[in-house]
């Protein structure tokens, strides 16, 4: 193995050129970007007075074998002083919300939580977990989200909490999204176990084994929920370019579209706006439309499936309140999609990163999330919304949901433009079948990133490193 191309610089690509650096098998690692800046959705904004602000993702889960392989790379970026933690005990941790019906509701936690009936829910949630038990196992190989969940646990508990809880995760419809690909841990706890209960009470068959490094035993001691950096998310693609940067074996490209892709006696032939590259092997982190337009016509069953991949639009509006606005604390609260459909969420930011906060004066920063599978029939066609409209749009939201009746004292509007795929049902017989014609037409491809198995940061620098290890035979 000589030169592997990887083309697309979000986290997925910058993770895969990482592990990359780390084998001796590669010579050469060429890391194409079609935009101006690497990182990809990681993007924050640092103002001049300190106060941090994160247009994408925030809050990073340590948990699991992708969590622990996401801290063991801090530990070897060198980032581990920068960790900003949230323990599981702390306020934004315990304390999460659903508006239902014009009210704020905290989500039940704790034992007592569970016994009891807790509003917007009609009965105690350990009623519905009890029952679950005695329900058949499904024999379909997919299933909606919300088919699963209404014939396991209730439709209550579907069209409220878990319609939530997707729009919050995903941007997206739990009546299309699917749980096998959506939450794999419920799809094998049924199949394997026959519940879910008995699932996560006795484990639902093997996960990628990942040893944890000095950060992840600190994260398990010190019982984290969640972490961030102190200078925003975007800490972590830029400390992953310096370390590309330093290797000597990488050639980072900028503003440099890919326009073709075409099979060469070497390996691949692929023509970019401003010249052209050759490779041994190519790792695809670019989205999968993307993608599809840049293949030849001799992959036209690749390009098919690469297109029916649909994508979701999310408007990201941050907004900073001078003084303590919040009528709770917590990480925030999720709207179900019976009750407001364009609106997604609002996250309570100060309240898991205090630390975030300009250190002058009491603030109170906040994102609301808008639109996902929703919108183009709330806000019409992406390109014609104005931002405008959107600010008016979640201040009105802070203002019906928080009682705040104050104007934000600063705001920034990001339209995120196809950010989250949506995995529908049989997303995974659709990535099978990809992989499975890179496979039988000899092709030295890999697809990576957030469109094919998993959208957490955690589960696309996880497939950047399978990628990896799958290509070389190895362990990195």
């Amino acid at each position: 193995m000589t030169t592997v191309a990887v083309l697309g610089g979000g986290i997925g690509g910058l993770a895969a050129s990482y592990y990359l650096c780390k084998s001796p098998q590669v010579t050469k690692v060429i890391l194409v970007e079609a935009s101006s800046r690497f990182g990809g959705w990681l993007w924050s904004t640092r103002r001049a007075d300190g106060a941090v602000f994160e247009h994408g993702p925030r809050g990073i889960r340590p948990a699991g074998a992708v969590g622990r392989n996401t801290l063991n790379m801090m530990d070897d970026l060198g980032l581990a002083g920068e960790i900003l933690p949230v323990t599981s005990s702390h306020v934004a941790s315990k304390n999460r919300f659903l508006y239902v019906k014009g009210q704020l509701h905290k989500m039940p936690s704790g034992i007592s939580g569970l016994l009891r009936t807790v509003p917007p829910f009609s009965r105690p949630l350990l009623l519905s977990v009890a029952m679950e038990i005695l329900v058949k196992k499904s024999k379909e190989d997919d299933e909606s989200i919300h088919s699963f969940v209404t014939r396991r646990l209730g439709r209550e508990l579907a069209d409220i909490a878990v319609d939530s809880l997707c729009r919050g995760v995903f941007a997206g419809d739990c009546r299309q999204l699917s749980v096998r690909s959506c939450f794999p841990p419920l799809y094998k706890a049924e199949q394997s176990r026959g519940s879910l209960t008995l699932g996560m009470l006795l484990g639902s068959g093997p996960t990628p084994v990942v040893p944890p490094g000095p950060l992840a035993e600190r994260s398990i001691k010190e019982s984290w929920a969640q972490w961030s950096l102190r200078r925003g998310v975007e800490t972590l693609p830029e400390s992953i370019t310096d370390y590309l940067q330093q290797s000597g074996r990488v050639e980072l490209h900028r503003d440099a579209a890919v326009r073709h892709i075409s099979p060469s006696h070497s390996g691949w032939k692929i023509t970019l706006e401003d010249g052209v590259i050759s490779a041994d092997h190519i790792i695809s982190a670019m989205p999968a439309k993307a993608l599809s337009s840049a293949l030849p016509s001799s992959c036209q069953p690749l390009i098919q499936e690469l297109q029916d991949i649909a994508m979701v639009t999310v408007a990201v509006v941050n907004l900073e309140y001078d003084g303590s606005i919040l009528p709770v604390m917590g990480f925030g609260h999720l709207v179900p999609s019976s009750e407001d459909r364009g609106l997604l969420g609002v996250v309570y930011d100060s309240v898991p990163f205090p630390e975030h906060n300009r250190p002058e004066g009491q603030t109170t920063r906040l994102t609301v999330m808008m639109g996902g599978a929703w919108f183009q029939e709330e806000f019409g066609a992406p390109d014609t919304v104005t931002e405008e409209r959107l600010l008016a749009r979640a201040t009105e939201a802070v203002h019906c949901h928080l009682g705040v009746t104050a104007a934000p004292r600063w705001s920034w509007v990001a339209l995120q433009r196809d950010c989250i795929p949506q995995y529908y049902e049989g997303h995974y017989r659709r990535v099978e079948s990809m992989r499975s014609f890179i496979r039988k037409n000899n092709l030295s491809l890999s697809l990576i990133g957030s469109c094919y198995d998993g959208v957490s940061v955690n589960d696309v620098i996880f497939s950047g490193r399978t990628a990896v290890e799958e290509l070389l035979g190895t362990q990195v």
